[in-house]
């Protein structure tokens, strides 16, 4: 009779992009928000883990979690592993799907920069179906199935990507309070509205205008920028302007900028495509969309 003994399970797959996620990130916490889990499950995956191998892979310590040394000699293979499967994942879905395609974006980059620019694009390209995910973080290029991200990036940062604009600051207001601002001082009597996000604007740029000693009325703050510039639009105060985001409105005439001292904040937006190697040419023809749009 034919013989069908038992054979070696390895551990859950889960357990092993637990691992790997702390041990590149360095942190349980910071494994669990990339993961989408609480640190409770990172650490219940870990455990099974080491029970597994029958070896720890981090030492536990009142500071945080370091890797052990057979934890940080296989992270690098793990590592590898999981991009490439990413990799692979994202070429299933182009090749299956190849019409469909997905932008990951800062919400307020979402909001104000990418969804006028939507309609040319659908008008461009009617087969082409462009779903938007607004999010705090980049996503791992190498991992998640974004095709296209949007995101500011400082000066220097590490990472691929085409750089759309600069960002440049500086105070907006609707024309009918713009009419009443005649000088630095006059910003006492406004509201000045701020983005949680970019709480260092309003300091920035008055240290720049040389009015670092004006004492402002700070507030209302809001956690969504774009709502921040609506208020603006609506008359509620003034905000600091990032010049791709309100270009339209001043544009427009629906946002005026009262001051001509403009500040660099040593930031870029920054547009990033997937991996080409999936041959879908929807790819490229988005992104020379996005790129001739930012420069007109």
């Amino acid at each position: 009779m034919p013989v069908a003994p038992p054979r070696p399970k390895g551990p859950p797959l889960n357990a092993l992009r637990a691992f790997e996620a702390a041990a590149r990130l360095g942190s349980f916490a910071a494994a669990a928000e990339e993961l989408s889990v609480t640190s409770g499950a990172v650490a219940q995956h870990i455990k099974s883990l080491e029970d597994w191998a029958g070896a720890q892979l981090f030492e536990r310590r009142s500071q945080g979690v370091r890797l052990t040394a057979a934890g940080a000699s296989v992270l690098p293979d793990f590592t590898d592993a999981f991009d490439r499967l990413g990799e692979a994942t994202r070429k299933l879905k182009s090749k299956a799907s190849p019409h469909r395609l997905s932008i990951a974006a800062l919400p307020s980059v979402a909001q104000l920069w990418l969804s006028p620019r939507l309609p040319a694009i659908r008008q461009a390209l009617p087969d082409v179906s462009i779903s938007v995910t607004a999010m705090e973080q980049p996503p791992n290029p190498k991992r998640e199935l974004f095709d296209f991200s949007l995101f500011y990036r400082e000066d220097g940062e590490r990472g691929d990507g085409i750089v759309l604009a600069r960002d440049v600051i500086f105070p907006v207001a609707s024309p009918e309070l713009a009419a009443q601002i005649r000088q630095l001082e006059d910003l006492a009597g406004f509201a000045c509205l701020e983005d949680v996000t970019w709480s260092s604007d309003w300091p920035a740029w008055l240290e720049a205008a040389g009015a670092q000693d004006l004492e402002l009325s700070r507030g209302p703050a809001f956690s969504l920028y774009a709502l921040a510039i609506e208020e603006a639009r609506n008359g509620a105060g003034i905000a600091i302007g990032h010049e791709a985001l309100v270009r339209a409105d001043l544009e427009a005439g629906r946002l005026v900028a009262p001051f001509a001292t403009r500040v660099e904040t040593g930031r870029n937006l920054v547009l990033t495509v997937s991996s080409r190697q999936n041959g879908n040419a929807h790819l490229d023809k988005v992104a020379a969309l996005l790129i001739g749009s930012a420069h007109r």
